[in-house]
């Protein structure tokens, strides 16, 4: 360890070699501060390590969120099963550390960021347990690999029954669940508003466009009170509930829930939040992501694209209204035409001589 310590001492604090080039040189170079780290540029060694590399990269649609699952030096028998249970539940998308690890995340988050860095995880649950803290559940999220927020929840081990306590039919792996919050103190309390943002982005799952109905089998719920004075930290109830649809004589089925398990009671303790100019970088949306705008067409209430043209000034003399084949003169009816006049040019001729004869 003293070696390896050395080492790393070493690397953060380069010295100018004893077999430097430049004999002229008066000023050495100066030590680096210790406070600054060097940035090393990672280049891949092989396409597998290439591919590796390409896969942690920012990217406009981001991959699914795996979480990780890990205990501290001490933890109780009840916040293990919880960890387990809800392990289960976020299935495939975890990972599952078996080692205790003397970690204390808010006192030092370099080896949580690590560990993050490490696993490519975003999420993180951490168990614990002291004589301070009873039953400690810690919720963390990070960002670029480093630690974005943490919520520390106790756990009550005499409301606590795990899942196979509900002897029942379990959910397959991978499936999304529903959720729902009830109670106003997620709407009004910056707190649980921030835990709400945490167990949303912790038990929704991957992002997907469409989803089946025969999909929806388990609901989570939960509930809380509404913060006052008597109460500043009202508990949080988690509930899990299996849906069975079954026959109701009618198109539509007849929908009942039934309790699965785990059911668990927290109580908020610390909680660290998010830096302001770190969760706004976190919410940046790619603007490739963004529906590009067409001109000049919209859509009005009923979903139907209108689009709008704009003409100028047209000659309406100039205009070419549509010829009529009806309206033409055939040949046929141009000769009797000119036969017709002839005749009645003959009968006008003849009827003036006539009178003519008769006046003299």
């Amino acid at each position: 360890m003293e070696k390896a310590a050395a080492n790393f001492r070493s690397f953060l604090w380069p010295l100018e070699s004893s077999t430097s080039t430049s004999t002229n040189s008066t000023n050495p170079r100066p030590r680096q501060h210790p406070h600054i780290t060097m940035l090393r540029t990672i280049k891949p060694r092989n396409a597998r390590s290439k591919r590796a590399l390409e896969k942690r990269e920012p990217k406009a649609v981001e991959n699914p969120k795996r979480t990780l699952f890990f205990r501290g030096t001490s933890a109780s028998e009840v916040v293990q099963s919880a960890l387990n249970d809800i392990h289960s539940l976020k299935k495939p998308l975890t990972i599952k550390f078996t080692k205790k690890n003397a970690i204390h995340p808010f006192e030092d988050t370099t080896t949580v960021e690590f560990f993050s860095n490490k696993n490519d995880a975003s999420l993180l649950l951490f168990a614990s347990h002291s004589k301070k803290r009873p039953h400690n559940l810690t919720f963390i999220r990070t960002f670029d690999s480093r630690t974005l927020d943490m919520y520390e929840l106790g756990l009550n081990p005499d409301t606590f029954l795990p899942l196979s306590a509900f002897k029942n039919p379990k959910p397959a792996v991978g499936l999304k669940p529903m959720l729902l919050f009830t109670g106003g103190a997620w709407d009004s309390a910056p707190q649980y508003k921030n835990l709400k943002s945490m167990f949303l982005d912790f038990f929704k799952g991957p992002t997907v466009e469409k989803i089946d109905v025969e999909g929806l089998q388990y609901l989570i719920v939960f509930s809380t009170q509404e913060v006052s004075e008597d109460k500043p930290t009202p508990e949080v109830h988690f509930r899990a509930y299996l849906i069975q649809t079954k026959r109701s004589g009618q198109k539509l089925p007849r929908v009942e829930v039934e309790e699965m398990g785990p059911r668990m009671d927290f109580t908020p303790r610390r909680s660290h939040e998010a830096d302001a100019e770190m969760l706004k970088e976190a919410m940046k949306k790619s603007k490739k992501l963004e529906p590009r705008t067409k001109k000049n067409i919209t859509m009005d209430l009923m979903g139907d694209k209108i689009g709008r043209i704009h003409t100028g000034k047209q000659d309406l003399t100039k205009l070419q209204s549509r010829k009529m084949k009806g309206l033409k003169r055939s040949k046929g009816d141009d000769d009797d035409d000119s036969a017709s006049v002839a005749t009645t040019a003959v009968e006008s001729t003849t009827e003036e001589r006539s009178k003519r004869v008769k006046t003299k």
